[in-house]
Order: structure tokens, then sequence, then C-alpha cells
């Protein structure tokens, strides 16, 4: 800004010098030539009246440096000249005021120098004999006066280059020094020129508009971050470059990566062939996916290009956690097959029973026996039946009518139930503790505590006990089924609630168990959104706890 001020200081002074001497050379120069010549026209009357008195005698006593005074005859001659002699002069006759004065009786011309520094103004008139008095003056012309001016022309011009630069710096630093005092965070608190104040109106509104598009940024980024940083799949953005952008915390987990990969080139962070291959894929085909196992899991990658008008700005790495639906898949495929051979053998009992019986080889007193075969095959058939029904039902998640159920009365009804299988066994069956009210689904209830009930029955030894035992906890109802029985290996805990596991497979095909009892057991606990727990001891028994919530969700 000095600068500017400077140059427009700078370049007035020199205007207005310019003007000065437009002024004086264009104005005053032929002003004070007018005078001269006026002046010059008096002088050369009286020179006249004189002349035609006194004749030479007059010219002669006239000294003068400054006017010359020329005696011409009408035929050009000239008689007389004040500072020259007269037998070198040539004739004036041509001379233009010569010409002029002896046609009008007066005449006047100018004439310049052969260097234009000087020129000389001739004023003439016609005397009474005929001839002319010429009077004639020297003086400087505007060029000459200007080449005489340059000294005093540079002396001011330096001082107005200083004095210039004097104000520049000085209205500069006047003029800056509020500016440079502006608080551009609040500018409607500025009290300075008043030509600034639509800027700062401007400043203003930019302001709240900048403002207004944080907060709304703000807000998109925070519900960006709460959504990725409570999503379960692993999320990554990736620029144009494959520079992490965005990493949520189940990504980080997933990548063991920290806060400082932002920026990074992702696969610094997974170096593995099968990530690089699906980046080269996504970026050629826009999409990529692959499977793979990380942290003993198995999870599904899916990449896509992000494209917008044309050009490619980065990539979206999205993890899934697939090892639930992976086990899922095998299971199901197990229990398939299970289902298979399960349903298969009972059948096949049946079958070649009736194939005997049908084709006579069975002897009259041996069919009441086959008939029996039969007809304990097609019971456990039902019964596999039914199990399997009630757990696809589970797995489904139907929803299912809730009410109010106490565990202790309704393991009080089951001990009824089971009391002619206890006998046979003898088992004695016992029901201890409080009312334990739950909300939940009876039938399902009654399948955990039945089943529970059933295998402590099965696998309990002759003249053992069985007790149920119903604890009320806060917020929650304990029912803990406790046998003396053969009890279960350490190994097998974890995988007696699998669908057609059995510890004992030739103890559990005599005791017609389907092997889906502890399975419908687990389900129904997990749809009312219990906990399951086994403590066992071979050969000493088993005790298994179930925990309820009071109100299930």
């Amino acid at each position: 800004m000095t600068s500017k001020i400077f140059k427009s200081i700078l370049t007035v002074a020199i205007a207005v010098l310019l003007a000065s001497l437009i002024v004086i050379m264009g104005v005053l120069y032929p002003y004070f030539g007018g005078v001269q010549e006026s002046q010059l026209r008096d002088e050369l009357t009286l020179a006249a009246e004189a002349t035609q008195q006194l004749g030479e005698s007059y010219l002669s006593t006239v000294d003068s440096n400054r006017y010359r005074l020329t005696w011409v005859a009408a035929d050009g001659m000239v008689i007389f000249d004040s500072h020259a002699d007269v037998a070198s002069m040539e004739n004036h006759a041509n001379r233009e005021e010569i010409r002029e004065a002896l046609v009008s009786g007066i005449g006047s011309s100018t004439r310049n120098s052969s260097t234009l520094t000087e020129e000389t103004i001739y004023e003439a008139t016609r005397l009474n004999d005929g001839s002319v008095l010429r009077i004639s003056v020297s003086r400087a012309t505007a060029l000459l006066l200007v080449l005489g001016m340059i000294q005093p022309i540079l002396i001011v011009l330096i001082i107005a280059i200083a004095l210039s630069a004097w104000l520049a710096h000085s209205m500069a630093k006047r003029v800056v020094e509020p500016l440079n005092k502006l608080n551009l965070e609040k500018p409607m608190e500025n009290d300075v020129y008043e030509e600034i104040s639509p800027l700062l109106h401007r400043i203003h509104a930019q302001h709240k508009e900048i403002k207004y598009q944080m907060n709304a940024l703000k807000r998109k980024q925070d519900e960006f971050e709460q959504i990725t940083g409570n999503m379960k799949e692993a999320l990554v953005l990736l620029d144009n470059v494959g520079r992490i952008v965005s990493i949520n915390p189940a990504a980080k987990a997933l990548f063991g990566a920290g806060n400082s990969c932002i920026g990074e080139d992702f696969l610094t962070v997974d170096r593995k062939q099968n990530m690089r291959m699906a980046l080269e894929e996504a970026n050629a085909n826009g999409q990529a996916d692959f499977r793979t196992k990380k942290n003993g899991r198995e999870y599904q990658f899916d990449l896509s290009r992000i494209d917008s008008d044309g050009n490619h700005h980065g990539t979206v790495i999205l993890a899934f956690d697939i090892t639930e639906q992976v086990n899922a898949e095998k299971h199901r495929q197990e229990f398939t097959a299970n289902v298979s051979h399960e349903l298969k053998t009972p059948l096949q009992t049946i079958i070649g029973s009736a194939e005997l019986m049908e084709n006579g080889i069975v002897k009259d007193e041996d069919i009441p026996r086959f008939i029996g075969h039969i007809r304990k095959e097609a019971s456990r058939l039902v019964f596999l039946i039914d199990d399997i029904i009630r757990l696809s039902q589970l797995d489904e998640g139907a929803e299912m009518p809730h009410e109010d159920v106490s565990l202790k009365v309704l393991s009080e009804e089951i001990c009824e139930t089971l009391a002619d299988a206890a006998k046979l066994k003898d088992v004695s069956l016992e029901v201890i503790g409080d009312d334990g009210v739950v909300s939940g689904v009876r039938r399902l209830l009654y399948e955990v505590v039945y089943n529970l009930c059933d295998n402590a029955i099965k696998y309990n030894n002759a003249g053992g006990k069985v007790e149920i035992a119903v604890t009320e906890q806060q917020g929650a109802v304990k029912i803990s089924v406790s046998d003396t029985g053969i009890g279960i290996a350490p190994e097998h805990q974890d995988k007696v609630f699998e669908r057609f596991y059995r510890v004992d497979k030739s103890h559990s095909k005599q005791s017609g168990g389907t092997g889906l009892g502890l399975s419908i057991v687990k389900h129904a606990v997990q749809y009312h959104h219990g906990k399951i727990t086994v403590e066992s001891e071979l050969n000493k028994g088993t005790t298994i706890s179930v925990q309820f919530p009071t109100k299930v969700q």
C-alpha cells in the first residue's frame, strides 16, 4: 500500500509541475510577449517622432544595448543602424516588416535564430518622408526558458519525490494501522472507516455462512463417526492413491492399526496378497470381494470404487465377520446329515420288521415282538420329528405369546409327569426354593425344565436323586437341576448342547434319546435372553443352571 500511495503522490506532484510549466509557457509567455510588443511599439513611436524632427543626429545619440534602431530609405537602403555598419548591410526592401510599413504605414514580424533559442521582434513605421524606422529587440524562446529552468525543475522533482515518500509512508501508516487492528473474527465490532463497512458486513455474512456450514459438517462428521464407531463391521475409506482417510474402531481392531495410520498407505497396514489383488481389481472394475481368516475368525471383504463425475476419488473397504454364518452353514450341513441318519435308523428298523412279517418269515409267536419294535421305532421317529420342528421354530425366532410363569410350579408339574420314569429308574425327585416368576413363553420354559429333568433321570444311577432348585435374584430367576448320575467329562461339557451330540452313544440309544434335548434347551434359553452353565464331575453328578431375566425384552 505504501508503494501505491507513493506512486499516487509522485504522480500528482509531477502532474502539478508539468501543469505549471504548461501554464507558464502556454499562457504567461504569450502574455508577457504581447506586453513587450506593446512597449516596443511605444518606443518606436517616440523614436520616430524624434527622428522626423532631428534626423540622424538623434539616432546617433541613442545608446541602448537592449533595443536596435534601423533607418531604411524608401528604396530599402539602410541609412542608419545602431548596432551595425550600414555599409556592410544589405538592402532591406524585402524584409517583411519594412514591406508592410511601406505599404500600410506600420509593420511587424518575428524571426527565430538558427538555434531556436532566441527570437527577434521587429516593429516598423513609415516616416513622413517615405523612409521607414524600425526597432527590434531579442528575447529568449519558450524552449530556452524551459532549458534554463531544468535545474529548478530537477530540484522541485527531487523535493517532490522525497516529500512523496515521506507522505506515502505517513499516510500508509495511518491508513493501514486501523486495518491491521481489524478483528475479522468479529467484524461488526470494529470501529473503522465507513468506506469498508460494506466489506465488513460481507465478511460477517460469510462468517455466519461458514459457521453454519462448519456446524452442519461437524454434525455430519459426528453422525458418521457415531455410525461407523458403533458398527460391528470394519470400515476403511481410502483416497484415490490408496491412503487411509478414515478407519473405524472395528477396522483398527481387525487390522491391528492405531490412530497414526491415518494418511498412510493402506498396504502398510495389510500387506497380504489377497488384499493387494482385491484393491487392484476394485480400482479396475469398480468392485471386488474375497473371504479370508483373520484372528481366528472368518471375514468377508467387499471393496467398492468411489467415482464422481467420472473421476476416481477413492475406495471403500467393508469387512463382515461371517464366522457365525459359516458355522451356521456348517452346523446346518451337519444337522441335515445327522437328521438323515437319525431318521433313517428307525425307518430301517420299521421297514425291516415289516418286510419280515410281510414275507411270512416271522413266526406267529414272534409277531407281537416285531410289532412292538415297529411301534417303538415309530414313536421314536415321532419324538425326533417333534424335536426337529421345535428347533426349527426356535431358529426362525418367531414371536410367541409371553406370560408370567412360576418356575417352581412348572417344575412341580414336570416332576409329576416324570414320576413314573423316575420310579422305574429308582430316582427321587425334589423341588425346592422360591416361586421364581418370569415373563416368557410357557411352552418353551416347560421344554427347558422337562429336558433337563428328563436327562437327569436317564443318566442317573439307581437310588439316585434329582433336585430342582429355584432361586430369586435381583432382576433374575435361577433354576438349577442337579443329579447324582454318571456326570460329564470336562472335554464334553462345552459340546453337550450341540445337536445330536452324545457323550455315550450306546447309553443314549438305550435311553431312547433323540440327541436334540439339550440343543432345544440352549435355544429356548437364548430366546429368553438367559444364560446356561454346566458343573459336572464324573461318577458324582451334574448340575445345570439356567438364569432367566424376570422381564424378557
